[in-house]
């Protein structure tokens, strides 16, 4: 079998150069390719056909997840592990249903980072044991029945179409442009959504919306 091909895709250029370097000590490792935004990182991985993507989901231009979604609606079947500085729970939910590859927070120890990328290249899920905690914990929360006393509190008809692309798993720039309104408005909208519904984020939003069949 030959090396397992990696793009480093990450808008610090030390950043990228500390994991090429942990990289590339291994002899089953090559990095084929760096992007500093998410448009570059989906050029990148379109010309090139990495075994691996290792994606920063805070990038310029597009987001991690933004970048997920396009290759995964292209078809690309490279895998894509997700490099983060925060413990985002609703982040880690989301990108799993995306189907990553793996989830891993940037100060993790090489060897967990290489058990990441030669995982993914296997077809597995490496999620970083400490966020795997965070994981079950976030899905015991969420399978728990959600108070309703907030739905007497009715919804705009604007926050009703604004509910449904939540539940979608759209972002709030997906939103602001199909809906033909501002980001900010947007975030006006979802924090009205939250508090009139008693939640705490979009997950549970999104969960709430699906069985109480809102969408």
């Amino acid at each position: 079998m030959g090396k397992i091909t990696v793009i480093l895709a990450d808008d610090h250029v030390l950043m990228r150069k500390g994991l090429k370097k942990i990289l590339e000590m291994e002899e089953d490792i090559e990095v084929i390719g760096e992007a500093s935004d998410g448009t570059e990182a989906i050029e990148e991985v379109m010309d090139k056909r990495p075994h691996v993507l290792l994606l920063d989901i805070n990038m310029p231009k597009l987001n991690g997840i933004e970048v997920t979604k396009a290759l995964k609606k292209k078809g690309i079947d490279t895998k894509i592990v997700i490099l983060t500085v925060y413990d985002d729970r609703e982040y880690l939910l989301e990108l799993i249903k995306l189907g990553i590859s793996g989830y891993v927070l940037k100060d993790i120890e090489p060897q967990g980072l290489l058990e990441a990328v030669r995982s993914a290249s296997r077809g597995e899920t490496y999620i970083q044991p400490n966020l795997t905690r965070a994981l079950v914990a976030e899905y015991n929360r969420l399978t728990q029945p959600i108070t309703k006393d907030g739905v007497k509190k009715h919804l705009t008809a604007r926050e009703k179409e604004v509910l449904a692309n939540i539940a979608e798993g759209m972002s709030n720039g997906e939103i602001s442009n199909k809906l033909g309104i501002s980001e900010k408005t947007v975030k006006n909208h979802v924090s009205s959504i939250l508090r009139k519904l008693n939640l705490m984020d979009r997950t549970q939003v999104a969960v709430f919306a699906i069985r109480n069949k809102l969408v």
